[in-house]
């Protein structure tokens, strides 16, 4: 009985120890920068999708997906600045620039989809002036699927419902911006 029980303490200690899926960015702290912003709407950024990568995966993770969503727009239904999905299950990693249309920085087979900009790619932050400031969710999203079955034209709203409907896990970050 001292046996099963130790090795029932041993096993809890272990799984405490487990590591969690997790989002990080070198490049992305807090509040966003210039070099984040979005250049268009009266804002003069350069917007270059930041750096993110992730860790420890899930088991059974099969692709991911990437978005970057600001919940304060006063849109009514928020603002959608990155959408990427079809991330092989061996990515762990966007390149800062990523989120441009050049595809010497953009992981292969993956998909940037529309955004609220009415573009594929990355927009950056760019509220409303004396808006406040708006929180801007980067989440990282471990899939059941091996790809989902949409195409660069694929709306957030269409994007947002399949990657729901296949998530295993998700990991997100916060930062901020006003002007």
């Amino acid at each position: 009985m001292k046996k099963i029980l130790m090795i029932a303490v041993l096993a809890l200690t272990v799984q405490s120890y487990a590591q969690t899926f997790t989002l990080k960015s070198k490049n992305l702290g807090g509040q966003a920068t210039t070099q984040q912003v979005f250049n268009g709407f009266g804002c003069t950024g350069d917007n270059v999708s930041p750096q993110l990568y992730w860790e420890n995966a899930p088991e059974g993770t099969k692709s991911f997906a990437v978005t970057i969503y600001d919940k304060d727009a006063p849109t009514g239904s928020g603002w959608w600045h990155w959408v990427v999905f079809n991330l092989d299950k061996n990515t762990t990693e966007l390149k800062e620039g990523a989120g441009s249309t050049k595809p010497e920085l953009f992981p292969k087979n993956a998909i940037q989809s529309l955004t609220d900009f009415g573009k594929p790619g990355y927009g950056g932050p760019c509220p409303p002036e004396g808006d406040g400031f708006h929180s801007y969710e980067v989440t990282v999203y471990a899939l059941s699927t091996d790809k989902l079955d949409l195409d660069e034209n694929a709306n957030p709203a269409l994007v947002g419902f399949m990657l729901n409907a296949n998530t295993i896990e998700k990991a997100s970050l916060v930062f901020y911006f006003q002007r």
